[in-house]
C-alpha cells in the first residue's frame, strides 16, 4: 500500500512538472528556424562602421524628461535630438530582462521564455545576430552579456572585453564606475590602435561594429531606485561619456562621416528598482540614432496626435518615431550594409533612414524576403510533420509569389513608394503566417492537456473517496456486500493500450516533439484509472442518497467552487484577500466556538482583521521603512514571550518543559534582537556609501544557519516547538525585510496559532490537552518527506475524512495564498527587491540572491504548513488525506489559470498570466517538499530522547 502511495505522489509531481512546461509548448515555443538564405542590399551602405550604446536599465521617461529645474539630464543627447538625429521610444517585450532585451536589439527576435531559464551568459541555442554578420565586432561591458554573442558568432571575429576587477556591487559608493570602466577601456583601445598597424588596418575596413554595454544605470537603479540622485547622476555620466566616445571615434577616423551611432536600452525599471514584467516603466526605453545615413530632426506629422509625455519632455516640436525593440536590428544592418540576421522579425523603421528612395525600398524589400524565408521554412516543416495540413490562407497558393513579383515590378519601374507599401504588407502577412504556424498545434494541445488535468483531478477525488472516507465501508454495509467494478478490467486495459499505440504512431509519423507524447498519453492513463473505478462513483451516489445528503453535498461543491474562484480572483487584485480575511473573521459565529470559547473567538477576529490590512498596503519594496522592521522585531519578542509566559502559568507539565527549553528560547530571542540591529546598521552603512560591514555579513549568515537548527534541538512539546519555529524564521525574515514584512509574518504566525486553537476546541478537547501535546519524530526523523506523508502517524488512532474537514484544507490553501500575496512580494516576476538580501551580500550574484529571495518567499509557507501539520495531529486525520484534498483544490485553480494564459494583448497582461500559472503550478509541485519541511521542523529532533506523537 505504501509503495502505491509513493508511486501516486511521485506521479503527481511528474504530472505537474509536465503541465507547467505545457504552456511554453503551447504559447511560447522557440521561434528559431534554420536553413534560410541571408539577404543584404547590393547598394552601397551609408556607414562603414556602427557604434551601439546600450544603457542597461535606462527608462525612457527619466532620459527624456526635464528635471525639477526645467533642465535636461542628458544635455548632449538633447542637442543631438534637436540638431542631428532621430529619436523615439523602443517598446520592449516581457520578460524585461537583460538577456532577452539584448537578443532583441542585436539579433532582431524575441527569445522564447524557456531560453531564459537555459542560460544568461551564453547561447542556449544558436542564433544569428548583427555582430555575427559584421566583418568585425569589438564589445566592452558586462561578462553576463558579451559572451553569449561572442560564442554564437562564427569565424572568431567578435572580440569582447569584460570587467575583471570591477564588481556589480549594489552597496558600492558609485556604480557609475561600471560605465566609466567601459569608456576608459575604449580610450585605451583606440590609443593602442594608433600604434598597432594590424589593428588599425582592421579598424579601417567596412562593416564593423563597436558595442558599449553600460551597466551602471541598472545597478544604481536596483540599489537606489530610478528616482534617486545616484540614478539621475548616472544618466549624466552616460551622456558625457558617449559625447567623449563620439569625439574620440570621429578624431580617429578623421571625421570621414561614415560612422553611424545608435543609443538604446535593453529594458527600463520600476520606481521600486526592479524589472522583469510588463509595466510601462519597464517596457518603454529610449532610442536615439545619429550619424551616417540617419535622418535628421523633422517636424511632427501635421494633424498627428501628440502624446502628453512629449509636452512634459518639451519635445513636441520634433517628430517622434517609436519602434518595437526588434526593429533596431534591421535598422543597424541597413545602415551598415550587412545581411539581416536570419531569425530577425524586426521591421526596418525607414523613418530613421536618410537615403535615396531606391535604397530604402530595396532594404525594406530584402527585409520582407528575409522574413518570408523564415515563413517558408516553417510552412515546409509543418507540411512534412502533419498528416492533415491546413495552410495559412492569406499567403497560400500564388498569393505570396504574386506579391513578390509585384514588388519587383514596382522597383524596376522606380515606383518606390508603392514598393515600400507592398513590402510592408508582405512583412505583415508573413509575420501573421509565422505566428499561425508557430501556434499550429495549439487547439489540439489545449484539448489533451485539459483532458489530462480533469482526469488527474478525478483520480485524486476517487482516491480520497476510496481510501480516506467511510463511503465504501458504509455503502457495503447498506447493500450487504461490496461494490465491485462494473466494467471488465481487461477490456479497459486493452482499449487503452490500443489507443496509446495509435497515438504514439501518429505522433511518430508527424515527428512531434517528445513532450507531445506525454501530453497525449497521460489522459489515457488517468481516464483508464477512472473507468476502472466507476464502482466508486456508483457507491458514492448510493451513499449520498442513503444519507439524504444531496443538498448538503451540492451546497458544499458550489460553495467550494465559489470560494476557490475567489482565490483565483485574488491573484489579480490583492485587496480581495482582505475581504476574504474579514469574512474569515466572522467564521467562528457559524460554529459552537462563539458560545464555548469566546476568548479564542476574540483572538481570531482581532488577528484576522489585523492580517486583512496587509493586502491593501503598497507592495513591499517600493519604499524602505526600517522603523517598521524594528517594531516587528520588538513586537515578535513581546508576543512570543507573553504566549509562553501564559502557557507557563496555566499548565504545570508545560512549566517544566518551558524551563528546560529556555536554553534554546533565550538564544533565539537574542538572535532576533541581533537581526534587528544588523538590519538597521546595514541600512545606515549603505546609505552612507560605506558598503556592507563584514561583521554584519557574518552575523547574518550565522543567524540564517542557526535559525534552521535551533528548533530541531528544542522541546518536542507542540506549543514550545511551534513557538521556536516561528521565532527562528522571524529572525531570518527580519534580515530580509525592508518595510512591514516582519509585522506581516508576526500576525500570520499568531493567526496560525489561533487557527490551531480553534480547530482543537471544535474537536472537543481541553486546552491542557493541546498544551501538553508532544510532537514525536518517530515517523519523521531520518525519513524522507515522501515516506512520512505516505506512512502517516499512529494509524490506529486516525479517523476518516468528513465533509467538515474540507474547511480545514480550504483554510490552508487560503492562508498559503495570503502568504504569497500578503506583502505583494511575488505578485509578478518583477517585484523581487534586491535590497532584501543586502544584509547577506551586495555584490551581484544571481544564484545566491535568488536562493535567498526564494527562502524569504518560502518562510511564510512553512509557518502555515507547520500549523497545518499540527492541526492534523489534534484532529487525528492522516496527513496524506488532507494533502490529497489540498491537491484537488489547487489543481482546480491550476486548470483555471491554464485557460487564463495569453500571448496577446499588453505585455503586462501576458507577463501576469504567465506568472500566475507558474506560481500556481510551482506551489502544487512544491506542496510535498513544503509538507516535508513542515514535518521536519514539527516532528524531527536532534535530541536523543523521543516520545510518541499523541493527541
Amino acid at each position: 500500500m505504501a509503495a502505491a502511495k509513493v508511486s501516486f505522489l511521485f506521479l503527481g509531481i511528474v504530472v505537474h512538472v509536465i503541465y507547467l512546461a505545457s504552456i511554453f509548448d503551447i504559447y511560447f515555443t522557440s521561434p528559431l528556424v534554420h536553413g534560410m538564405t541571408p539577404y543584404k542590399s547590393t547598394l552601397k551602405p551609408p556607414a562603414k562602421r556602427l557604434v551601439l550604446f546600450v544603457a542597461d536599465g535606462l527608462r525612457a521617461d527619466k532620459f527624456y524628461e526635464l528635471d525639477e529645474h526645467g533642465k535636461t539630464r542628458a544635455p548632449y543627447f538633447r542637442d543631438l535630438i534637436e540638431k542631428k538625429g532621430s529619436w523615439g521610444v523602443s517598446h520592449t517585450r516581457v520578460p524585461t530582462e537583460s538577456r532577452p532585451g539584448h537578443v532583441a536589439v542585436i539579433a532582431g527576435f524575441y527569445e522564447d521564455v524557456s531560453a531564459v531559464a537555459k542560460g544568461w551568459k551564453e547561447n542556449p541555442v544558436e542564433f544569428d545576430s548583427t555582430f555575427n554578420e559584421s566583418r568585425y565586432t569589438w564589445a566592452w561591458g558586462s561578462p553576463d552579456i558579451l559572451p553569449m554573442f561572442a560564442k554564437g558568432a562564427s569565424g572568431g571575429h567578435v572580440f569582447t572585453s569584460s570587467y575583471k576587477n570591477v564588481e556589480e556591487d549594489f552597496g558600492n559608493e558609485d556604480a557609475a564606475k561600471l560605465d566609466t570602466w567601459v569608456f576608459n577601456e575604449v580610450r585605451g583601445f583606440f590609443d593602442t590602435a594608433r600604434n598597432n598597424e594590424t589593428l588599425k588596418k582592421m579598424l579601417n575596413e567596412g562593416q564593423i561594429v563597436f558595442f558599449l554595454h553600460l551597466l551602471g544605470l541598472d545597478t544604481n537603479g536596483h540599489a537606489h531606485r530610478p528616482t534617486s540622485q545616484e540614478y539621475v547622476k548616472n544618466i549624466a555620466v552616460v551622456d558625457e561619456g558617449i559625447k567623449e566616445m563620439e569625439k574620440l571615434i570621429e578624431e580617429f577616423y578623421e571625421h570621414d562621416g561614415q560612422t553611424a551611432y545608435v543609443m538604446t536600452a535593453d529594458h527600463g525599471m520600476t520606481n521600486w528598482g526592479s524589472h522583469g514584467a510588463g509595466h510601462p516603466h519597464e517596457t518603454l526605453t529610449p532610442l536615439v540614432a545619429w550619424g551616417a545615413g540617419v535622418q535628421g530632426p523633422m517636424m511632427p506629422v501635421h494633424g498627428a496626435d501628440i502624446p502628453d509625455e512629449m509636452l512634459e519632455w518639451k519635445l513636441d516640436h520634433l517628430r517622434r518615431t517609436d519602434v518595437n525593440q526588434a526593429d533596431i536590428a534591421p535598422l543597424m544592418t541597413s545602415l551598415l550594409g550587412v545581411p539581416f540576421p536570419l531569425n530577425s522579425v524586426g521591421i526596418l523603421p525607414v523613418e530613421y533612414l536618410n537615403n535615396t528612395e531606391q535604397y530604402i525600398a530595396e532594404n525594406l524589400f530584402l527585409n520582407s524576403q528575409q522574413i518570408v524565408a523564415q515563413y517558408d521554412v516553417k510552412e515546409l516543416l509543418r507540411k512534412e510533420t502533419s498528416l492533415w495540413f491546413w495552410p495559412f490562407t492569406l499567403l497560400a497558393g500564388a498569393k505570396k509569389t504574386g506579391m513578390i513579383r509585384d514588388i519587383k515590378e514596382f522597383m524596376r519601374a522606380k515606383q518606390y513608394k508603392e514598393a515600400v507599401s507592398l513590402s510592408r504588407d508582405l512583412i505583415k502577412l508573413s509575420l501573421e503566417g509565422l505566428n499561425y504556424y508557430q501556434n499550429y498545434d495549439r487547439v489540439f494541445l489545449n484539448l489533451v492537456v485539459t483532458l489530462g488535468f480533469l482526469g488527474w483531478i478525478f483520480c485524486i477525488v476517487l482516491q480520497i473517496i476510496e481510501e480516506h472516507s467511510d463511503v465504501m465501508k458504509e455503502t457495503s454495509k447498506h447493500n450487504k456486500g461490496s461494490f465491485h467494478p462494473s466494467v471488465k478490467i481487461s477490456i479497459v486495459d486493452t482499449t487503452s493500450f490500443a489507443l496509446a499505440v495509435l497515438v504514439v504512431l501518429l505522433l511518430l509519423v508527424q515527428k512531434a516533439p517528445w513532450m507531445y507524447f506525454s501530453y497525449c498519453l497521460m489522459p489515457l492513463v488517468f481516464w483508464n484509472r477512472i473507468v476502472k473505478r466507476l464502482h466508486i462513483i456508483h457507491a458514492t451516489l448510493e451513499y449520498i442518497r442513503a444519507k439524504k445528503m444531496q443538498r448538503r453535498v451540492l451546497f458544499t461543491l458550489l460553495f467550494g467552487a465559489f470560494s476557490l474562484e475567489i482565490l483565483v480572483m485574488s491573484f489579480f487584485r490583492r485587496e480581495i484577500l482582505s475581504v476574504g480575511l474579514v469574512c474569515l473573521a466572522l467564521w467562528p459565529f457559524t460554529t459552537p466556538l462563539y458560545t464555548n470559547c469566546r476568548s479564542s473567538v476574540g483572538c481570531w477576529m482581532v488577528l484576522s482583521f489585523a492580517l486583512s490590512v496587509f493586502p491593501i498596503l503598497p507592495v513591499v519594496g517600493r519604499e524602505a521603512n526600517y522603523l517598521l522592521v524594528t517594531a516587528a522585531g520588538v513586537l515578535t519578542l513581546v508576543a512570543f514571550a507573553s504566549l509562553l509566559l501564559y502557557a507557563y502559568n496555566i499548565s504545570q507539565p508545560l512549566k517544566a518543559e518551558i524551563t528546560k527549553s529556555c536554553k534554546i528560547l533565550l538564544p533565539q530571542a537574542l538572535l532576533t534582537g541581533f537581526a534587528v540591529y544588523i538590519v538597521n546598521s546595514t541600512a545606515s552603512s549603505l546609505q552612507r556609501k560605506l558598503g556592507l560591514p563584514v561583521v554584519n555579513q557574518l552575523g547574518s549568515w550565522t543567524i540564517f544557519i542557526s535559525s534552521f537548527l535551533l528548533p530541531l534541538i528544542n522541546s518536542s512539546n507542540l506549543t514550545i516547538r511551534l513557538s521556536s519555529i516561528a521565532m527562528a524564521f522571524s529572525s531570518v525574515y527580519l534580515l530580509m525585510s525592508t518595510a512591514y514584512e516582519g509585522l506581516f509574518l508576526l500576525v500570520l504566525s499568531l493567526l496560525m496559532g489561533a487557527w490551531l486553537l480553534s480547530e482543537h476546541k471544535l474537536s472537543g478537547k481541553t486546552l491542557n490537552t493541546l498544551l501538553e501535546t508532544q510532537l514525536s519524530s518517530e515517523n519523521s526523523t531520518h525519513q524522507p518527506a515522501w515516506k512520512v506523508l505516505t506512512k502517516g502517524i499512529d494509524t490506529p488512532l486516525m479517523r476518516k475524512l468528513t465533509l467538515e474537514d474540507l474547511r480545514c484544507a480550504y483554510f490552508f490553501v487560503f492562508f498559503i495564498v495570503v502568504a504569497f500575496f500578503g506583502t505583494g512580494n511575488i505578485a509578478s516576476i518583477n517585484s523581487f527587491d534586491p535590497a532584501s538580501v543586502y544584509c547577506f551580500l551586495t555584490v551581484f550574484s544571481p544564484f545566491i540572491m535568488g536562493s535567498l529571495l526564494l527562502c524569504k518567499v518560502f518562510i511564510p509557507f512553512v509557518i502555515v504548513a507547520c500549523a497545518f501539520d499540527a492541526i492534523h495531529v489534534v484532529l487525528s486525520i492522516p496527513v496524506q488525506s488532507l494533502v490529497l484534498v489540498v491537491l484537488a483544490m489547487t489543481d482546480f485553480m491550476g486548470l483555471h489559470f491554464f485557460y487564463l494564459v495569453q500571448d496577446s494583448g499588453s505585455w503586462l497582461d501576458i507577463g501576469t498570466s504567465i506568472s500566475h500559472y507558474v506560481i500556481m503550478m510551482a506551489f502544487i509541485i512544491f506542496l510535498l517538499p513544503i509538507f516535508g519541511l513542515a514535518r521536519l521542523f514539527t516532528g524531527a529532533s536532534l535530541s536523543l530522547t523521543m516520545s510518541k506523537k499523541r493527541a
